[in-house]
């Protein structure tokens, strides 16, 4: 066992902030991580045992107790489950006589549900020893059971298993762009760091990860800020490769098609900023792509678009370094991710300060979407005004839009920013279209009266998640898996969020279940107020949205479910918008609530 453990760490040179990666890499050999384990990396990296715990506690893709050996999860996003996954899952149950989040009496399997793991497109998905298995159907959980029972190794088992499509339907600036490795990077050499920040600046890029901030006003924050006098400081770029949102999955593919543009994106990000070392985050169910993505980089050192002296400049050294996530929704948040980087568990900081002033190790740091950094290597290549010319006055460039749901060609699009939420559903071979949920959970629900709404940062804003809905979907169990979703990811730092997520999924159980009143609805708008008022980050005030959405737009699938005798006031609208206002000091504050109960 010390082999293996002296093998893992040695390959990240007894690093403390790399026990993450160590732990992930002694689970895929061992299987779990044994207090044994536990205790001689927390020796020999010379951290607390405490704290080592504290990390595998926090990742759901993390075990301090003995799994199956063969570990099978399967998405329980709302698409997942509306293609059909949960009667795959419990006829696999059956096949391998187990029970649901439970390992087999042998310990040879266990089956459970995880959240979105990336492939809506191609539902419904699941993970094996965290390989990515697409469309499930009856015949495929009929053969994976066989492969299980027969105890074949993962990598004997049929490669069409695990293939996963790609699935680009729509093509613009950006995927419809395949310039020569390096050519981005010449073109920034050639106009010097300086004018290439202009240019970004120039170009009105904002981040695609869904907070919209201005590109060029973090990269030139994260230049202009002092580096901590320590050995071996720098300025750092990192990749948020993390796209938990469920229904989104444009990074998966930005990754698996356009890696280089990427890379280049971040290099060019590290000639405006003056960084010498990169993160690539990438998300835990993206593991397939570990080994594709290590090769891209090895043939960028060899080209010399890595390392030192690239493309024959002096002294602009740069790297980039491969961070597997372990199963954390709450590491998509940038400061989140730089904490997990760091070897630590994936808790969001107190902003300020900022990330850009201090981030990965406290010194100033870079931290973009992989969309993000694939236009700015094409506002290097073609121009900030180019850039600019597309899209809206104040939404610049294209987006990339992942679709799933009802509709008949799910995948990804790419648009400019104004497009119509009628323009995609047409596209997509949507029919009789009862809802829209734009951003993921975290995002805006509409309705079919509001399909005439842009795509713009200044209507309706998107990380990008599409998922459509037809008319006969429950919209109330829409957003009870919603509901759920945020309960199981909550971090649990903060007493509001870690217990207001959990009541707001009671409370839609309550309702399921036909037991509900008057009285929990108002407790979820109560709960909401609590949450945007009191939440430590994004999670908890975004938590209550899909409820308050579907409830505002289709109250009836609420009001079947309240019990027949119900005497509570109704909710006091008006009382809980001024409060809101009084809270933040905003006069837009509470503006989302649904309308009175």
């Amino acid at each position: 066992m010390h082999a293996l453990l002296d093998a893992a760490m040695g390959r990240y040179r007894h690093n403390p902030t790399c026990v993450v990666q160590i732990l992930r890499e002694v689970q895929e050999q061992a299987g779990w991580i044994a207090p044994a384990a536990l205790s001689y990396i927390a020796e020999q990296l010379g951290l607390p045992r405490a704290r080592v715990e504290g990390v595998v506690g926090f990742y759901s893709f993390l075990h301090a107790q003995p799994v199956g050996r063969y570990r099978v999860l399967f998405s329980d996003n709302i698409t997942d489950r509306m293609q059909g996954a949960e009667a795959l899952l419990d006829a696999l149950c059956r096949k391998l006589w187990v029970e649901r989040g439970k390992t087999s009496e042998d310990g040879l399997v266990s089956v459970d549900t995880t959240s979105c793991t990336g492939l809506c497109d191609q539902g419904p998905g699941l993970l094996v020893n965290g390989r990515a298995i697409a469309r499930a159907s009856r015949e495929r959980i009929e053969a994976i059971g066989e492969l299980i029972l027969a105890r074949r190794p993962l990598a004997e088992w049929p490669p069409e298993l695990f293939s996963i499509a790609d699935n680009v339907r729509r093509e613009d600036l950006l995927l419809g762009s395949r310039p020569e490795p390096g050519a981005a990077i010449r073109a920034a050499l050639a106009r010097g760091a300086g004018a290439t920040l202009d240019e970004v600046q120039a170009s009105r890029l904002c981040g695609r990860g869904g907070a919209g901030f201005a590109t060029g006003l973090k990269w030139a924050a994260c230049r202009d800020a002092p580096i901590q006098n320590v050995q071996g400081a720098s300025r750092f770029v990192v990749c948020n490769a993390d796209e938990g949102e469920p229904g989104t999955f444009k990074d998966r593919v930005l990754l698996a098609r356009h890696a280089d543009l990427v890379f280049e994106g971040m290099t060019v990000a590290a000639l405006a900023v003056g960084a010498r070392k990169g993160f690539l985050y990438l998300r835990g169910e993206y593991r397939y792509l570990l080994e594709a993505i290590e090769e891209t980089l090895a043939r960028r050192r060899a080209a010399g678009l890595l390392g030192g002296d690239i493309c024959g400049s002096a002294g602009f050294d740069f790297d980039i370094a491969v961070h597997l996530g372990a199963g954390a929704y709450v590491c998509g948040e940038e400061s989140a991710l730089i904490e997990s980087l760091e070897g630590k568990r994936g808790i969001p900081r107190n902003r300020p300060p900022y990330p850009v002033t201090h981030g990965y190790l406290r010194q100033p740091t870079v931290v973009n979407n992989v969309e993000t950094f694939c236009a700015a290597a094409w506002i290097a290549l073609h121009g900030g005004e180019s850039f600019r010319a597309v899209g809206t006055p104040k939404s610049a460039g294209t987006k990339l839009l992942s679709v799933s749901g009802d509709c008949e060609r799910p995948g990804i699009y790419e648009y400019p920013f104004g497009v119509t939420v009628r323009e995609i559903l047409r596209d997509c071979g949507a029919a009789s279209v009862q809802a829209v949920q734009v951003g993921g959970p975290s995002g805006t629900c509409i309705d079919a009266t509001e399909i005439d709404r842009r795509l713009a940062f200044e209507d309706l804003a998107s990380a990008g998640a599409f998922m459509v809905f037809d008319e006969t979907r429950d919209m109330f169990e829409v957003a009870r898996n919603f509901a759920h979703f945020f309960a199981h990811e909550s971090c649990g730092f903060c007493t509001p969020c870690r217990v207001g997520t959990a009541m707001l999924a009671d409370a839609m159980d309550k309702l399921h279940g036909g037991h509900g009143s008057q009285h929990d609805l108002n407790e979820i708008h109560r709960l909401n107020r609590l949450l945007q008022a009191t939440a430590h980050c994004g999670l908890g005030h975004t938590a209550c949205n899909p409820i308050l959405d579907t409830f505002r737009r289709f109250r009836p699938a609420y009001e079947r479910r309240l019990s027949s005798f119900d005497f509570e006031p109704a909710f006091d609208l008006d009382g809980a918008l001024a409060e809101a206002r009084r809270m933040t000091g905003r006069d837009d504050a509470g503006a989302h609530l649904a309308a009175e109960p």
